[in-house]
């Protein structure tokens, strides 16, 4: 592996290549980004300077001025990351804000709403809680503890590998006979509360029934794992009593019932990430890397086995190293030759711990 200047030689050998030792790259992600080809990476995770925090070797972005200047120059690079990244590629942006006169100045927002009106699609506002912070040493305001990661794709239909990334799953027990969800209820309470329901006439409640005999039977097969039944009157619709807002309160109002269904696979995670930040004893030339924990759900989603993921602003390589671990391509750039020869050194370190874990399992 090496570090490279000449933004030409590697990029689509690199990409045409098998080899997924990380493509390191040194100099400003704007010219190299402009040396690679369209639609050559399928994943874009980075975090950037955020703006007047923190000064970096050979500077660089977030140290302009004013706010908007920052937002400016870093539409410029997020414009170039759309055109590098694949139709079916991701873009995971992890931003903080900053204060301005006493007041936050809503740059994460401010971006995010130049993306959408640019034409990206915004998927969700993951909240990474970094659970502990320093001592707040304001009087007036409260500490923060979280920061924006920005889960965004260029098309309604994306790559996204859910299964990757599932909790286990939810499961019903049979118990003398009679089938218990996962929230306790068993299907003969389900049964009893629809034939004593004074919302359902008798033909709604038939069919009530044997809708749920059909559900009851698909957990007895293992086609689902658990489920939720909701009678009209019982309990309100999810999210909204609106018909015109709510299929479910449509279900509700034409049929009497609804179903929740839990996938046998598990569960997919919410978008609250708790994540500790990087332990500040490893902290050495380079103030704010991100935890490795925080690449994993994004590259297992986002990102094909065979895929490239990209790191414009890469720093000592974190994102690398998890792609690394999860056997995926991966190419970062950064400014600082330091930054980089300690992301070279972390690569090489984790190549090495691999093989020997490799030998380890053959013998």
């Amino acid at each position: 592996m090496i570090i490279s200047q000449d933004f030409n030689i590697s990029t689509q050998s690199y990409i045409l290549n098998k080899d997924k030792t990380p493509l390191l790259y040194l100099g400003d992600c704007l010219d190299v980004m402009r040396s690679m080809p369209d639609a050559s990476v399928d994943c874009c995770i980075t975090s950037p300077p955020y703006w007047q925090k923190r000064e970096y070797e050979n500077g660089g972005i977030g140290l302009e001025e004013t706010p908007e200047r920052f937002i400016d120059n870093l539409m410029l690079i997020i414009d170039e990351i759309y055109r590098v990244l694949k139709p079916s590629g991701a873009f995971w942006l992890n931003i903080g804000d900053s204060y301005r006169n006493k007041s936050l100045i809503a740059i994460p927002w401010k971006i995010a709403i130049k993306m959408i009106e640019r034409g990206w699609i915004l998927r969700n506002n993951i909240i990474w809680n970094k659970q502990k912070g320093g001592l707040n040493p304001q009087k007036d305001r409260f500490g923060s503890t979280f920061e924006d990661v920005f889960f965004f794709v260029k098309n309604e239909k994306y790559y996204f590998d859910a299964d990757s990334v599932r909790s286990l799953p939810r499961k019903a027990i049979v118990k003398n006979g009679c089938i218990i969800s996962a929230t306790g209820v068993t299907g003969v309470s389900y049964r009893r509360k629809i034939e004593l329901s004074s919302s359902l006439n008798d033909e709604e409640k038939c069919n009530a029934i044997q809708a749920l005999q059909e559900v009851l039977s698909r957990m007895s097969s293992g086609e689902i794992s658990d489920f939720r039944m909701v009678i009209r009157n019982e309990q309100r619709a999810t999210h909204s009593n609106s018909t015109n807002l709510s299929g479910r309160a449509k279900e509700l109002k034409e049929k009497g019932f609804y179903f929740l269904f839990y996938n046998p696979k598990g569960q997919l995670p919410s978008d609250v990430w708790d994540i500790l930040p990087e332990d500040s004893q490893k902290r050495k030339q380079h103030f704010a890397p991100f935890p490795e924990e925080l690449c994993i759900i994004p590259i297992k989603t986002t990102c094909p086995v065979d895929g490239i993921v990209l790191d414009p602003f890469c720093g000592t390589g974190t994102t690398l190293v998890v792609a690394q671990e999860l056997n995926r391509k991966s190419i970062g750039i950064d400014i600082s030759e330091c930054y980089l020869k300690l992301a070279q050194k972390r690569i090489c370190q984790e190549s090495l711990s691999y093989s020997h874990s490799q030998q380890a399992k053959r013998i």
